[in-house]
């Protein structure tokens, strides 16, 4: 830890487990700004499913990567670490400290290690994936990506077909799985790093993640999903809590059906984040069953960073 860099804080964890609050907390106390790592919430489009922060949220700190990107516009992974990279640079001039949350596992790791050197998608490869994905469905691919990939299959999104067909497309052309290229260690970073982490029972988290699918649903999400209809296509659009909706508006679902499998599958995707949490050694994690969650938050940054 150089006491003379700027330093990052990370605040992860699973979805529903209160990331956005307790980043916001530390922003406010740090007089500093939060930066977004949830990969569903750059889109302008997509609001009430992604749970992105509320207009009384954003004024409350300034928060970026927030509605910066359109679902019509191709984002990828390594296109928010060259963005967020740059970004940093510039907020560390005016900034001793920034807070970084979120709950997506791969771009938290591109900002605070980078990857190894991703081989550039093959676009022959990418078509033919795109053609079975629509031909034979998603299961297809995840059974294949499980047994290619296994190590990958147990930290992904395995509902984003994005994700899946990415992964397959890096093996097919090199023969190595995708996991193989997320080692990087080497990358150093300008800046110090803090990784906190929220955690709570199992059942609590649950609890709370089928409550938050209730209020997305008393929010409007329905009206949202059906406003997106044209756009379905587009990767950004298959993710949980829109794809089960597309479903009931193609008439293969009821809607009770399709709001109990969003609540099924945002908690097998809360198993897959706390899965990839996990496996990261240098996260302090942060009980936040404790009432004085903010305050622990800060002490665990102080015995890293005492000058906080």
């Amino acid at each position: 830890m150089n006491a003379t860099n700027p330093t990052l804080i990370v605040i992860a964890g699973p979805t529903a487990s209160g990331k956005t609050a307790a980043a916001i907390q530390l922003a406010q106390h740090f007089n500093t700004v939060v930066v977004s790592a949830d990969s569903r919430q750059f889109f302008r489009e997509m609001s009430i499913g992604t749970a992105k922060p509320t207009d009384a949220e954003l004024a409350a700190a300034p928060h970026y990567f927030i509605n910066s990107h359109s679902v019509l516009e191709p984002f990828s992974v390594g296109d928010y670490e060259r963005e967020c990279l740059q970004l940093l640079d510039e907020l560390f001039k005016v900034n001793k400290l920034v807070v970084l949350v979120g709950g997506s596992g791969l771009y938290i790791k591109a900002i605070t290690e980078g990857f190894d050197d991703l081989p550039t998608a093959d676009a022959d490869i990418r078509d033919r994936l795109n053609t079975e994905l629509a031909a034979r469905g998603i299961h297809v691919l995840q059974e294949r990506l499980k047994e290619v990939d296994p190590e990958y299959y147990q930290l992904v999104d395995i509902n984003n077909p994005q994700r899946i067909i990415r992964a397959l497309e890096v093996y097919e052309a090199t023969g190595k799985p995708f996991s193989s290229y997320l080692t990087a260690k080497g990358n150093s970073r300008p800046f110090n790093i803090i990784k906190l982490a929220l955690d709570m029972p199992r059942e609590t988290l649950y609890d709370r993640i089928n409550r938050r699918v209730d209020l997305m649903v008393q929010d409007g999400l329905l009206p949202e999903v059906e406003s997106l209809v044209t756009y379905k296509h587009y990767n950004a659009l298959n993710t949980v809590g829109y794809t089960e909706l597309f479903d009931y508006l193609d008439g293969r679902v009821s809607l009770d059906d399709a709001i109990e499998q969003i609540k099924q599958n945002t908690r097998r995707f809360a198993k897959r984040q706390l899965t990839w949490f996990r496996k990261d050694k240098d996260i302090i994690w942060v009980d936040t069953s404790d009432v004085n969650l903010t305050e622990n938050i800060l002490a665990a940054i102080e015995k890293i960073l005492p000058s906080a």
